[in-house]
């Protein structure tokens, strides 16, 4: 068979990036930084502790499962995409300091080992892997945790958070909400007390366009206008709504993974449209924060969405009535 001069041929894809897995996940570190030393610096080095075993404990989960499914280190050390080390510190940064040290390295060896791993690895997962052990440990640990630590105090207080308290019929004009953007005396997860720290790095995020910045917008305004109908139409809960909880670093940090969102614009509409309406929808029902449990419902969603909205094909052109 005589060569073929004039073409090239080569395996997909043809045309390749900068824009690496292990780019995009390196920067999402980068990203998180400025909450997690907020988060140390209001609760104290006991959040360090957390946040450090909960990352350790993922990106080690990660190697030991490699190793005993035969790969070399060389080519662990190769494949290393900091995608481990993305899921420990969102669960290290979800959870309190009134959780013991082992309930971050049990969450982030099943984050790891039974969501992703066990899935296939990276880009397989159903769901996010730091959402499913941030829920893990809530299950396993809520009932034995002696109530919120106030940032800096150390104070514990057994009642509701802010949260708690504004959708418990509290008057939500007593709510100051430049402590809820702050994190001042505000009861909560490490990584989630200051607002201005987490929006700092979705802001960072959005320049380097590794997330779309306009869904995880649409996520908290149709949460918090959803929580304002169900409230009579009171729009003093708009702001309280979103700048309580964990909102802001699930919003912009979890439900933007990549894996676990649809495939085209439009279906990101629904998703993150749908993900607004059933977190105030739970929050209203339960009294507590649902982030979490909304996003890991609505990813089961993900593959029914994109069954159903489907791209055009790349130069499609609508059919001229009469045409046969």
């Amino acid at each position: 068979m005589a060569e073929n001069k004039l073409f090239g041929f080569s395996a997909s894809p043809h045309v390749k990036g900068k824009r690496t897995t292990k780019w995009i996940m390196a920067n999402v570190c980068i990203a998180l930084l400025p909450t997690t030393v907020m988060g140390i610096i209001y609760f104290g080095l006991y959040a360090l502790l957390i946040v450090g075993l909960s990352v350790v404990s993922a990106v080690c989960a990660e190697v030991i499962y490699k190793l005993i499914t035969k790969k070399t280190l060389s080519c662990i050390v190769k494949e290393f995409d900091f995608t481990s080390v993305v899921t420990g510190l969102l669960v290290g940064l979800s959870i309190g300091v009134n959780y013991p040290w082992y309930a971050p390295i049990l969450g982030s060896i099943f984050a790891i080992i039974v969501v992703k791993m066990l899935f296939g690895g990276t880009g397989k997962n159903l769901v996010n892997p730091a959402i499913a052990g941030r829920i893990f440990i809530f299950i396993s640990f809520q009932t034995v945790v002696g109530g919120w630590v106030l940032p800096m105090s150390g104070d514990v207080i057994t009642g509701a958070t802010t949260l708690g308290g504004l959708y418990s019929g509290s008057d939500v004009s007593t709510i100051n909400l430049l402590n809820l953007l702050l994190g001042n005396n505000l009861a909560g997860c490490i990584g989630e007390t200051c607002k201005i720290a987490l929006l700092c790095g979705a802001i960072y995020l959005a320049i380097l366009k590794i997330i779309d910045i306009r869904l995880p917008l649409i996520y908290v305004a149709v949460t918090g206008l959803t929580t304002v109908c169900l409230y009579g139409f009171n729009f003093a809960y708009f702001l309280p709504s979103i700048l309580s909880g964990g909102l802001i670093l699930g919003a912009f940090f979890m439900a933007t993974d990549y894996v676990t969102t649809p495939n085209t614009f439009i279906g990101n509409l629904i998703y993150f449209t749908a993900l607004g309406i059933v977190t105030a929808v739970l929050r209203f029902a339960t009294h507590m924060e649902t982030v979490s449990f909304a996003i890991l419902l609505l990813n089961l969603f993900v593959p029914l969405i994109d069954k159903h909205v489907i791209n055009r094909p790349f130069g499609y052109k609508k059919p001229i009535k009469g045409d046969k």
